[in-house]
């Protein structure tokens, strides 16, 4: 861990931010040489004052850094530095990269990964499709980005990890303190089968100004970022609006014309984000930066004949007679002309299948 010290050492350094940090070790090549710098050497750094060279000069590393690395190897924890070969290529290119990241799992250089967020409070539509999305992107062999919050992000891990493949948490709090506190499981899940990453101290706290900070490192690794549900005021409108700026794709999943919880993507649709029915549509737009198979029609109807397979007669009506907006099941009942106690049997074995999502009051949707 020695070798790790100059970087927490000048990050520590009071005037020393991102964007400074980035542009001394593109100057000096390492923290270490930026440490054995002279003054003059370090004022000839464009945003280099005499007070932030003599903070660099005379700074004294805190002495809690060293618990924090101690406590790093203790829990299985890596840091990795923006000059590790793990560290995501895209993301050192932003203008205002994290110097390091504090790494529970697997992190890869790699640009194939997607990064897809969107409401907390998400609705049946949003859950589904944004699950059935993600294991369609896995199954292609990207990688899936979010940031393990309640709703659409933890419906794209989830959807990852349904097909099988790897997904990455970018959390707002340091990794001793998971956030929310319900997705522990998932948490685990994700470092098993990917990484979870933050670039805040271990016990970080999840406060409010911490998320836009992590954004930028969501849409940062991405080759381009997913919108599915937002409202005008959501926070996942500033993840779409730093990946614009760092010349990232934007993408937007289109809601109900009555649904407030789709404005915000369907504003994005207006002003230039590429509206996507399904995987086929982020591949395509990628296609000169990814080589992955495409998924044709017939490959499609393949998998939907095969799903039927596995389906009675019985489920099979009731299947048909769902749409992706959630129906309440009076409204099946009086459609399908089935009695009640039936009709949730079968609902229910439909649910159990993977195939029928039931959102609170009694309402179901494909």
């Amino acid at each position: 861990m020695n070798n790790i010290l100059p970087w927490f050492y000048l990050k520590s350094v009071p005037g020393v931010g991102n964007l400074l940090f980035k542009r001394l070790v593109e100057c000096f090549n390492s923290p270490d040489h930026v440490l054995k710098a002279s003054e003059d050497q370090l004022l000839r750094v464009d945003g280099v004052t005499k007070r932030v060279a003599g903070a660099i000069l005379n700074h004294r590393l805190p002495q809690k850094v060293k618990w924090e690395l101690d406590r790093v190897t203790q829990k299985g924890y890596r840091i990795v530095t923006m000059m590790d070969p793990d560290y995501p290529q895209l993301l050192r290119e932003i203008p205002d990269p994290p110097p390091y990241l504090y790494v529970y799992g697997q992190l890869d250089a790699t640009n194939r990964k997607i990064a897809v967020v969107g409401s907390r409070n998400a609705t049946g539509y949003g859950m589904t499709t944004t699950k059935r999305l993600c294991r369609n992107l896995a199954a292609l062999g990207l990688s899936v980005v979010s940031g393990m919050a309640i709703g659409i992000d933890t419906a794209a891990h989830e959807g990852a990890l349904s097909g099988k493949g790897t997904t990455i948490a970018v959390l707002g709090s340091g990794l001793e303190k998971i956030y929310p506190a319900e997705n522990k499981k998932l948490f685990h899940r994700i470092s098993d089968n990917g990484a979870v990453v933050s670039e805040f101290p271990l016990t970080t706290e999840p406060e409010a100004h911490n998320f836009p900070i992590r954004n930028r490192i969501i849409s940062g690794m991405s080759l381009g970022t997913v919108v599915v549900e937002a409202t005008k005021k959501s926070g996942s409108l500033i993840t779409a609006r730093l990946a614009a700026e760092q010349n990232r794709e934007v993408f937007a999943v289109p809601g109900s014309i009555q649904s407030f919880k789709s404005t915000g993507t369907h504003t994005l649709i207006k002003q230039g984000a590429k509206l996507v029915e399904h995987v086929q549509d982020i591949v395509d737009e990628l296609s000169p930066f990814i080589q992955t198979r495409r998924v044709s029609s017939q490959t499609r109807t393949a998998k939907t004949e095969e799903r039927f397979e596995t389906l009675t007669a019985d489920e099979i009506q009731v299947y048909k007679a769902l749409e992706p907006y959630p129906v309440h099941i009076d409204d099946l009942v009086r459609k399908l002309c089935m009695e009640p106690g039936k009709l949730s049997s079968i609902l229910l074995q439909l649910e159990l299948k993977g195939v029928v999502h039931q959102s609170p009051g009694k309402l179901f949707s494909v």
